[in-house]
């Protein structure tokens, strides 16, 4: 387990400081629980699973919030915000998981690769 402290951009010049567990169960998990943030309840799951061709990657995300429709606005804006972190840090593993499989196949297989 570690404790991990981060500033996240939520909106126009906002930024939420968050504070969550960071749970390790290698190789088939990775979770997260925030302790102190912009919504009381946040918990966060990487699961990795072997499939025939490599390893399937799945994220589950889950917020909630409090202070009825202001809570349900701001929970708004900060899932937003969340979930597009989220996609372009996929984004940004997936990208690389290819680049490096593609490498790994040798110079004539990469070559051949347009």
């Amino acid at each position: 387990m570690v404790l991990a402290g981060h500033r996240t951009p939520v909106g126009a010049r906002l930024t939420a400081v968050t504070v969550e567990i960071v749970s390790l169960d290698p190789p088939n998990r990775m979770g997260f629980r925030l302790l102190r943030g912009p919504v009381p309840h946040v918990v966060e799951t990487f699961t990795f699973d072997e499939i025939a061709d490599g390893t399937r990657l799945t994220y589950t995300g889950e917020l909630g919030t409090d202070l009825w429709r202001l809570g349900h606005a701001w929970g708004d804006l900060v899932a937003r915000s969340w979930v597009q972190t989220v996609q372009d840090s996929m984004a940004a593993i997936k990208a690389e998981s290819e680049r490096r499989a593609g490498g790994s196949r040798g110079p004539a297989s990469a070559g051949s690769r347009s």
